[in-house]
């Protein structure tokens, strides 16, 4: 009987994004396969994890694809990130957690290329006037990674509700990238 490695990948995802520190045995009950089979698909933990990244890379191009983030207004076609992201966010969270992603100091291509799309989006906003200019582009991109992670928590420990998971985010980094008008001096 062959084995599905998508499956086996987002056995190991639901896991993973619940449990962390869950173990190679942990994970392969979960796909519902033996640990020798895991270990046949995934030579370790190391492999597992790169095989993830690989797996959140796929998904968020997807995402970014589905948001068509170059239609209407900037703020808008952030709001379809998020939307678009939810579904993998919790993956996300897990990856950007995993310090050996980053250990070698090279940042897969991957991710340098969905960055890049983000920050885009940023610059277009800024350049358009709805988004601040005093903040980079690519804090702007970092801070939507963050806020993505902690919902993904947030959620998964049940402390916010999944419905809600678009709309505060959105709004908490847009009601923060705003620019607004300038504000008159008060006097002293």
């Amino acid at each position: 009987m062959a084995v599905d490695r998508d499956h086996v990948l987002r056995s190991a995802a639901a896991l993973l994004t619940r449990k962390s520190t869950a173990t190679m045995d942990e994970v392969a009950k979960a796909a519902g396969i033996s640990r020798a089979t895991l270990h046949r698909l995934f030579a370790g933990r190391d492999a597992l994890v790169r095989a993830l990244e690989a797996l959140g890379i796929a998904e968020c191009e997807a995402a970014l694809d589905a948001a068509r983030l170059d239609d209407g207004p900037a703020s808008d076609a952030v709001r379809r990130l998020v939307r678009a992201i939810e579904p993998v966010a919790a993956l996300l969270a897990f990856l950007y957690s995993e310090n050996q992603l980053f250990e070698d100091g090279q940042q897969n291509a991957g991710w340098t290329r969905i960055d890049e799309c983000i920050a885009d989006l940023f610059k277009r906003g800024q350049a358009a006037g709805e988004f601040r200019i005093d903040l980079t582009p690519a804090w702007l991109t970092e801070a939507l990674y963050g806020l993505l992670a902690s919902g993904a928590w947030a959620v998964s420990e049940g402390r916010v509700a999944s419905k809600d998971f678009t709309f505060m985010i959105a709004e908490l980094l847009l009601g923060g990238a705003v620019r607004h008008p300038a504000q008159p001096r008060e006097e002293s």
